[in-house]
Order: C-alpha cells, then sequence, then structure tokens
C-alpha cells in the first residue's frame, strides 16, 4: 500500500509516519511537506526504509496535481483546514481516496457531488475531535431504539504536575486553533429548548460545569460548538431532549478566561495609537504562544467523554464511553498527536486495503467499522472505557 501524508512534517503528521510504518501492508510512504526539519528530528521513530520525502507548495495547484499524478492507494491530508477542499479536489480529480482530520465542512458542495459521480471515497473528520468521538457517539446511538440525551466532552490538558502556569494549560498543537475555538458560538438543547450561547459569554459562569473522568475530578466543562449539529449528523435531533458539546479545561481556566474575554484580549480589530496594526489576539497569540511550551519531560493529557442515554427494549439506558491517554516521553509525541495522528492512519489503512469502499463523502458516525476501529486504537495504546447503567430518566 501507497500512502501519501500531506503535512506529513507536522506533530500529528510524525505520528501518522510513524504508526503507517509499523504496518507490514505499508510499503511506500510519501511524506510532502515545504519543510522538514520536524521530521528528520523524530527520524529515529519512523520506518525510513518505507519513506520518500516531496517537497510541495500546496497553494500552487499544478504541485498538488503533479504529486497526486503519481498515484497512491490513499491520501491523508493533515494541512490546516482552509486547503481542505483543493486537497479534496484533487483526490477526487485523480481517482485517489483520501481521509483528513478535520470538518466535514470544509469541502464543497460541488466535491461532494463529484466524489459520488467519480467514485471515489473521502472521509474527513478521522482524527479526535472530530473523529473518535464520531466513531463512539455513531456507534453509542446505534445501540439504543431511542436516544433523549447525548453529551460530548472532551480537551487536552496538561498533567497535573505541569499545569502550574495560571491558565493551567499548555500547548500540545496549535495555539491559534485554540483561540479560534473559543471565537466559536454554542449551541445547545435543554428540555428541548435551543440555547444559543455567544462568544462573549461561554467562559461565564453558568455555562461552567464540573465533569470527572477516571480519578480525575479537579475538571470543568466550557460549552463549545454545535450540539444540534452534531445531533443532526447523527440523525437524533427529532427525538433529542437534552444534548452539549463541551471543552474540558481543569478547573480555574474559564475564570481566567472570561477576564480575557471581558478585556478584549480576543477582539481582531488593530489597537489605536500604536505604531503599528496589532490587535489584542495577534498579541495575545504571540506572547503567550512560548510561554504555554511543555518541558520535554512533561505530559499532555488528551480526555473525552460521551454520554448517550435513551430507551432500550422500553428500558431507560445510559451508555458511557471514556478515554483518557498521555504523551510518550520515549517518543516525544503528545497524547494530541497521538489520538488525531494515530486515528488518521488507521482509517487511512482501512480505506487503503479496502476495508471501507463505499465512494462519496462519508462520516466516521456510520461509515467506520466500530470493533475494528477500537481493537486497533487499543493495540496502539489508546483505551476506551465503556460503561452500560440504568438511567432513571424518561
Amino acid at each position: 500500500m501507497k500512502v501519501i501524508v500531506l503535512g506529513g512534517s507536522g506533530l500529528q503528521g510524525r505520528a501518522a509516519l510513524q504508526d503507517l510504518g509499523k504496518s507490514d501492508d505499508v510499503t511506500e510512504i510519501v511524506c510532502a511537506d515545504v519543510n522538514f526539519a520536524g521530521v528528520n528530528q523524530f527520524r529515529d521513530h519512523l520506518a525510513i526504509q518505507k519513506m520518500f520525502y516531496r517537497k510541495v507548495d500546496i497553494t500552487s495547484e499544478q504541485n498538488v496535481a503533479s504529486l497526486f499524478r503519481e498515484g497512491a492507494d490513499v491520501v491523508i491530508d493533515l494541512l490546516p483546514k482552509q486547503f481542505n477542499d483543493t486537497i479534496a479536489k484533487a483526490a477526487v480529480e485523480f481517482g485517489i481516496p483520501m481521509v483528513n482530520c478535520s470538518y466535514a465542512n470544509g469541502i464543497s458542495k460541488e466535491t461532494y457531488e463529484k466524489a459520488l459521480e467519480n467514485q471515489v471515497t473521502i472521509m474527513p473528520e478521522a482524527g479526535l475531535d472530530p473523529g473518535i468521538d464520531l466513531v463512539l457517539c455513531g456507534y453509542g446511538v446505534s445501540q439504543l431504539d431511542e436516544v433523549h440525551e447525548l453529551y460530548s466532552y472532551c480537551g487536552g490538558i496538561p498533567e497535573p504536575e505541569a499545569s502550574y502556569n495560571p491558565l493551567r494549560y499548555k500547548i500540545s498543537w496549535n495555539f491559534n486553533s485554540t483561540l479560534m475555538s473559543y471565537q466559536r458560538k454554542a449551541c445547545m438543547l435543554r428540555d428541548r429548548k435551543v440555547i444559543d450561547i455567544p462568544v462573549s459569554h461561554q467562559h461565564d459562569q453558568e455555562w461552567v460545569e464540573t465533569i470527572t473522568i477516571g480519578e480525575r475530578s479537579d475538571l470543568e466543562t466550557i460549552p463549545n460548538g454545535d450540539a444540534i449539529q452534531f445531533a443532526s449528523l447523527l440523525g437524533i435531533e427529532k427525538e433529542l431532549i437534552n444534548t452539549e458539546r463541551r471543552t474540558i479545561r481543569w478547573a480555574g481556566h474559564a475564570s481566567f478566561w472570561r477576564s480575557m474575554v471581558q478585556l478584549g484580549f480576543l477582539t481582531t480589530d488593530p489597537v489605536p495609537g500604536l505604531d503599528c496594526d496589532v490587535t489584542p489576539y495577534e498579541f495575545l497569540l504571540k506572547h503567550l504562544e512560548p510561554r504555554l511550551q511543555y518541558k520535554r519531560n512533561e505530559k499532555d493529557l488528551v480526555l473525552m467523554k460521551n454520554i448517550i442515554r435513551g430507551k432500550k427494549n422500553g428500558k431507560s439506558v445510559e451508555l458511557i464511553y471514556e478515554m483518557v491517554d498521555e504523551r510518550d516521553l520515549e517518543t516525544g509525541l503528545f497524547a494530541m498527536n497521538k489520538t488525531v495522528g494515530y486515528t488518521a492512519s488507521i482509517v487511512a489503512q482501512m480505506v487503503g486495503n479496502k476495508t471501507i469502499t463505499k465512494p462519496g463523502v462519508l462520516s466516521p458516525t456510520t461509515d467506520i467499522p466500530y470493533e475494528m476501529f477500537i481493537k486497533a486504537i487499543e493495540k496502539r495504546g489508546i483505551k476506551i472505557n465503556e460503561q452500560k447503567n440504568i438511567w432513571n430518566g424518561t
């Protein structure tokens, strides 16, 4: 199997390259990027004998076409989301199946139609969140006759020993992406009533809730994203009574950000009176990013919890799926890198070896075989704890 990894030199890319290299089915790996410094630092953990480097300018359609023209069994796109549709279009044009880790709304309607017309498999949302959460929720929903409540929680945080700064937060991926997520309004359903929470209020105390995952109880959650759209993706929006999607942080994080939002540090208008056009957002990004880096001996944690409640054979049932992963200090890969990159690799291999053959733009909620996927991520040390309880609900 030949696999092209776009963005292979990045943090998630290195995890995908490592995982692909361990597979006997994968015989050729093309690491496509503009700079290979990151992957060269990681080469001791890679199957270098299988790898080829290709320098690619993603902004050049000709460059992308030249790469795709060489052919592959599957492409993994780990590029920033603004390139989602460009890469998906190229994959469809050259008849190469593609997997990415970004939300499906980055792919145009035209590409959706062309993928189906050309019988090409495109699997977006095959990372962590979106990704693992969709697989777990999709499976959980399929186990019930009716779904009345759905709660989805996910977050990346430092281990307790590394959570000593005022934010109790460090960067395991891209701080700009974190700040952008804080610019995304939340939408939830409570007692069948739609509640929209604007960006300026999502850190307000009335919306902050505590959560326990495993033995960790000093956690809080902040509403983030459109839970109703998520429910629609699962096909359960008509029967739902309550649904929420939330970000997990250490307790105290929301209080800090509430003050920052109130003081305007996430605004994107230039500050008047300065010698250059600098926005509060840009300043915050540049100022905090170097101060929120992990030390070599510090671990990050990825926490996920999905709760699905409803009816099965007339009985009220609660399904809970929990996941906790941590940094691998031997390789340096963060839990965030592994849960995204390994997932992309697993799904890409399913596509490349024809386990997944359905054409068109697919969804992890219905199109990734659950048992096979769970076994694959657990083989890589990412454990899912499943619980089934009696629920005293409606």
